[in-house]
C-alpha cells in the first residue's frame, strides 16, 4: 500500500476515534465539526459529549447526512429537557431542531419525525411542524402515531390538508368528530381504511349513514361486517346486499339479538337454497361452489376460515348432509372451525356460543349443543373429546342411548351460553 495513503488512512482513523470519544476536549470536538471528511463530522453529530459551539456548526453541515444524524441525537433528547434547570439547553436543542424540522432535505425532516412519531414528550411545535410536512413519509407517521396531537388538531389538519385523510383515519386511538368528519367528507378508500380501524370511535348515527351508503361500495362490505359493534340498523341493511361469506359472518356474530341472528341465518339459507345463474356471483350461489359434500361437492382439504365454514355449513345443512357422519368426519380431520359451524347451523345458534362453550371446556354446554343441532347422543363424547380437548374421564357420556341431560337442563344450557360474560 502506498505509505502516503496509509499514513492518511491512519489520521482518518484517529481522527474518527476522537470524534467518537465522550472524553474527547470540548474545542477539540469543535475543530472535527469543520473535518473535511464527512465521516468524522457525522461522528462528532452523533457523539452526546458535543458541544453547543459544534453543534451550531453541524447544524449547516453541507452533507444532509450529518444534519440527519444530528436531529435524530437532539430529537431523541426531547423527554429530558423538561427540568427547570435546563432551561438554557432546552432552549439550544428546540433552536437547532425548529431549523432541522424546516430542513430543505427530507432526509433530515425523516429522521427527526422517526426519533419523534410516538413521543408522549415530543415538543408540540416540532409535531405540528412535521404533521404539516408536505411529504408524507415524514407527516404520515407523526400524523398516525404521535400522542401530542390533540382531536383539533386532527380536524384542522383534515380542514386544511386534506391529503392527511388516509393518516389521520389510520390512528390507532381515532376520536369520534375526527371519524365524523371522514365518513363525511373523505374519498371512498379512506373511509374503508376507517372502517378497518377497529380503534376508531364511530358514532352510531355515522355508522348508519356509512351503512346506506355502502351497496355500491364493495371495499366497504367487510370492514362494516366486522365493526366492533352494529346497530341492528345497520346488521340488517347490510344483510341486504353484502356476499354470502360475509353474510355468514354477520349472523355468527355473538352481539346482535337472537331474532337478528334468526333472521340473518333464514336469509342466509334462502340465498343459498337459490338456484345458481350464468356467472353467478357470492350474493347467489357462491361463485366457490366445490366446497359442500354432497351433490358432487368436495370436502374441504384445510379447516376453512370461520366465515367460510359457516357458509359450507349452511351448504351442507341446506343439502341435508349434516349429519353425525359428516360432524364425525370434521373432527377425525382436526377441522375445528368447521366442526364448530356444524353445530352453530344445525342448532341454529350463534358460532360464538359454540365457542364459548369450547373456550368453558363445558361438558354440559356441548352435549347441549349436540342436542340442540339435533344429532344423536353418541356424537356427545367426540365433541366434548374433539372440540372441548376434554379428557375422557371428564367426559358426560350419553345415557344408555340417550342424552345425560334432561331437555330442561339442556334449554338451559344453550340460553347460558347467550348471556353475557360477568
Amino acid at each position: 500500500m502506498n505509505p502516503v495513503l496509509c499514513d492518511t488512512m491512519s489520521e482518518l482513523t484517529a481522527r474518527v476515534r476522537l470524534a467518537t470519544a465522550t472524553a474527547t476536549p470540548p474545542r477539540l470536538l469543535e475543530a472535527l465539526a469543520m473535518d473535511p471528511d464527512v465521516t468524522v463530522r457525522a461522528a462528532v453529530a452523533m457523539n452526546a459529549a458535543a458541544t453547543a459551539a459544534a453543534e451550531l456548526r453541524l447544524v449547516g453541515d453541507q452533507d444532509e447526512r450529518v444534519r440527519a444524524l444530528l436531529g435524530s441525537r437532539l430529537a431523541a433528547l426531547c423527554p429530558e429537557l423538561s427540568a427547570d434547570d435546563l432551561d438554557e439547553t432546552r432552549a439550544h436543542v428546540l433552536s437547532l431542531l425548529r431549523r432541522l424540522a424546516s430542513d430543505a432535505a427530507e432526509r433530515v425532516r425523516v429522521a427527526i419525525a422517526d426519533v419523534l412519531k410516538d413521543m408522549p414528550q415530543a415538543p408540540r411545535e416540532l409535531i405540528l411542524t412535521l404533521a404539516k410536512d408536505p411529504v408524507t413519509a415524514v407527516s404520515d407517521p407523526v400524523i398516525r402515531l404521535s400522542p401530542v396531537l390533540t382531536e383539533d388538531d386532527l380536524i384542522a389538519l383534515l380542514t386544511t390538508r386534506p391529503a392527511a385523510a388516509t393518516a389521520v383515519a389510520m390512528r390507532i386511538a381515532l376520536p369520534s368528530r375526527a371519524s365524523d368528519w371522514l365518513a363525511t367528507a373523505a374519498d371512498d378508500d379512506t373511509v374503508a381504511v376507517l372502517l378497518e380501524n377497529r380503534g376508531a370511535a364511530i358514532q352510531e348515527a355515522t355508522l348508519d349513514d356509512i351503512v346506506d351508503r355502502a351497496e355500491p361500495r364493495p371495499r366497504w362490505h367487510a370492514p362494516l361486517v366486522n365493526r366492533p359493534s352494529l346497530t341492528a340498523y345497520a346488521a340488517h341493511t347490510l344483510s341486504g346486499f353484502v356476499a354470502n361469506d360475509l353474510l355468514a359472518t354477520l349472523a355468527a356474530r355473538g352481539d346482535l339479538a337472537g331474532p337478528l341472528i334468526a333472521e340473518l341465518q333464514q336469509r342466509l339459507q334462502t340465498r343459498l337454497a337459490q338456484p345458481a345463474g350464468p356467472g353467478a356471483t357470492a350474493r347467489g350461489q357462491p361463485a366457490a361452489a366445490g366446497r359442500g359434500q354432497p351433490d358432487g361437492l368436495v370436502w374441504p382439504e384445510e379447516d376453512p376460515p370461520a366465515a367460510a365454514a359457516l357458509l359450507l355449513a349452511h351448504r351442507l345443512f341446506d343439502a341435508k348432509g349434516l349429519d353425525d357422519e359428516a360432524l364425525l368426519k370434521a373432527l377425525r380431520r382436526g377441522q375445528a372451525r368447521f366442526a364448530t359451524a356444524m353445530l352453530a347451523v344445525a342448532g341454529s345458534v350463534p358460532a360464538s356460543h359454540v365457542a364459548r362453550a369450547i373456550t368453558l371446556r363445558s361438558a354440559k354446554a356441548l352435549t347441549s349443543l349436540v342436542w340442540k343441532a339435533g344429532l344423536s347422543p353418541a356424537m356427545c363424547v367426540p365433541v366434548q373429546i374433539g372440540l372441548g380437548h376434554l379428557k375422557p374421564d371428564d367426559t358426560l357420556p350419553d345415557d344408555e342411548g340417550g342424552f345425560a341431560l334432561t331437555e330442561d337442563e339442556m334449554r338451559w344450557q344453550v340460553a347460558f351460553l347467550g348471556r353475557p360474560a360477568s
